[in-house]
């Protein structure tokens, strides 16, 4: 007899669908499982035959054949246990799966029979939306995850047991009804503290405020204990709300990796911090079957990466693709897989080995020499791609004594919004959210200068040796602060303070 299920597997960040064709005929007993499957499919023969003679039914002692259509995608995961166990029980007539008929079912076993959460519920619950289908039975523990969606209806089930009852016209005993709504979607992903505590860098709060409000990247120069981290960790305080598009895309990122801790919906912005001896593929995303990286976990949200000097040369080289583009591509024997990396990049680094090179306070012990090479660790091409330059000074005792809170974030966030929704005025159907993006069709359209601008900019150009991305990424920041005060056109202090956060730090190559 032959069972056919509807089941899905995740492939970079998308989901396919997958048919789980059941046949049990007579012969020698056999349990064959066919269709390009992962060991960790091919492993839930196992936990399939356990869990149905746990849960109380017959598991057939005849030849069962277990097919994964279509055959030339690679399923991986323990995505298919509850689809494959429901289509034994189905094909041998021991349930009636009629009243799932319609359902795109994902689920993974345990040995008793009970039913585990699997990664990437959002992505398979969005994706069977849009090709139709509005039917979903997940595990218990994916439920809040997949009626984020709305549209579809969501039924989940803690074991193999309550399906089956389910099944057999007790409707009642599923613990989630479909359509019901999560009990709230409150983020995990919460802001680090609030601009108000940072003492004195008001430099450092505008080269910040800036960068927030056009997407900029931004280098943080200084010597330890400045403020970098603490400045860094506060910029999503002060990014706008993310819209319900970018939340959902932020969610199913998380939800693929399994990081997706109470199944609740992504409301604020990430912010993400690797440390220097992450690995290619974990900064970038990869492994034998791609998953996404800390630059796609950022999406949306900041990249911070401090000490940046200590980081491999080659990570931070791979990472000017995704800066441009972003997002990234990985390729493999087996397909491609591309990853969103819409991020603002913050990086922070000391000016020397010792940290302490140009500062009034404390004398540097580096020499030369030693300099010159904690400098070159980083390239050109990649210091070329940050927006910003910034120079963090050290506190004063009388700014770390003053009691008088700073500005908070909120007001800051209420000036980089407004630059924001002129921003996407400006460029709205275009695909370009923020001024980081534009390209040089845009630039010569929206970032066109008076005679004295020209001038001050040719200039610079000249003293500072700047390249040509310099000088588009000077007419970008240049137009982000004409934004932040309302300004239509790009004045000379609008280019006076692009070209201040371009050509002042102590670490320009």
């Amino acid at each position: 007899m032959l069972a056919r299920i509807k089941s899905s597997t995740i492939l970079g960040i998308h989901s396919y669908p997958v048919d789980v064709e059941v046949d049990i005929s007579k012969g020698l007993p056999a349990f064959d499982l066919v269709g390009f499957a992962h060991s960790t499919v091919k492993e839930s023969k196992e936990r399939v035959r356990a869990a149905i003679k746990n849960s109380g039914f017959e598991f057939p002692i005849k030849r069962i054949t277990v097919n994964l259509a279509p055959a030339d995608i690679r399923k991986e995961a323990p995505l298919f246990d509850l689809p494959i166990a429901l289509g034994i029980l189905a094909a041998t007539g021991q349930v009636d799966i009629r009243e799932l008929e319609g359902f795109v079912i994902v689920g993974e076993l345990a040995l008793d029979g009970r039913i585990r959460p699997v990664k990437g519920v959002l992505p398979i619950a969005m994706e069977t939306l849009e090709k139709g289908l509005k039917k979903l039975l997940v595990p218990l523990e994916n439920a809040r995850e997949a009626v984020l969606i709305k549209k579809i209806d969501v039924l989940a089930a803690g074991s193999l047991r309550e399906v089956t009852s389910y099944l057999n016209n007790n409707k009642n005993s599923l613990k989630v009804k479909p359509g019901e709504q999560p009990r709230d979607q409150e983020s995990w992903l919460d802001p680090v503290g609030d601009f108000a505590e940072v003492k004195g860098q008001d430099n450092a709060k505008r080269a910040l405020e800036i960068a927030a409000a056009g997407g900029h990247n931004l280098l943080m120069v200084g010597p330890p204990g400045s403020g970098k981290t603490m400045l860094a960790q506060r910029v999503p305080s002060i990014l706008p709300e993310m819209n319900s598009q970018e939340k959902l895309e932020v969610t199913k990122i998380y939800s693929i990796s399994g990081l997706l801790k109470k199944d609740n919906l992504i409301i604020n912005r990430p912010f993400r911090r690797p440390h220097h001896n992450i690995t290619n593929s974990a900064l970038l995303g990869g492994g034998k079957f791609p998953k996404p990286g800390e630059v796609s976990l950022a999406h949306h949200g900041v990249l911070y990466l401090d000490e940046l000097a200590e980081f491999r040369k080659e990570a931070l080289e791979l990472l000017r693709q995704p800066m441009e583009e972003g997002s990234v591509t990985i390729s493999r024997l087996n397909g491609s897989y591309t990853f969103p990396t819409q991020i603002m990049l913050i990086t922070s680094l000391n000016p020397c080995p010792c940290g302490f090179f140009g500062d009034q306070f404390k004398e540097c012990l580096c020499s030369f020499t030693e300099i010159k090479r904690y400098q070159k660790k980083l390239s050109g091409p990649l210091m070329d791609r940050m927006d910003l330059h910034l120079q963090v000074s050290r506190v004063t005792y009388d700014e770390m004594s003053d009691q008088k809170e700073g500005e908070g974030s909120h007001l800051i966030r209420k000036r980089v919004t407004g630059a924001r929704k002129l921003q996407y005025s400006r460029f709205g159907g275009l695909g370009i959210y923020h001024n980081s993006q534009m390209k040089p069709k845009q630039i010569k359209k929206y970032c066109s200068l008076d005679n004295t601008g020209q001038n001050m900019l040719k200039k610079a150009f000249t003293a500072f040796k700047l390249s040509g991305r310099s000088y588009h990424r000077i007419l970008k920041v240049a137009r982000t602060i004409a934004d932040l005060e309302g300004s239509r056109d790009i004045r000379e202090n609008h280019i006076a303070e692009a070209l201040h956060y371009r050509t002042t730090n102590n670490f320009n190559h």
